[in-house]
């Protein structure tokens, strides 16, 4: 794809979101979502093509990006692991008795 192409297929894809919001259909939350795995894969990208600087600064953009959105999954896997504890020392004082 050349430069044109990809101008073009940028333009139509804005274009497209600005309609859909425009009708009150917001996807803002997927672009959020999707743009730091974006970001990391042309990291990963710029990693295997020798640019390693910039695919290194674009991974860990990525990665920073994504962290708030998974401190909802660190949170649950956090509380599991302290109710796993509790009923853990639970059952040790009950078999002591």
């Amino acid at each position: 794809m050349n430069g044109k192409n990809a101008l073009g297929a940028a333009l139509v894809v804005i274009g497209g979101l600005m309609v859909m919001k425009f009708l009150g259909i917001h996807l803002g939350w997927i672009v959020g979502l999707l743009m730091p795995f974006i970001l990391i894969g042309l990291g990963v990208v710029g990693v295997r093509n020798n640019s390693k600087v910039v695919g290194a600064i674009l991974i860990v953009v990525g990665g920073l990006m994504l962290l708030p959105k998974l401190f909802g999954l660190l949170s649950l896997l956090i509380a599991l692991a302290l109710i796993v504890a509790g009923v853990a020392m639970f059952k040790n004082r009950q078999n002591r008795v």
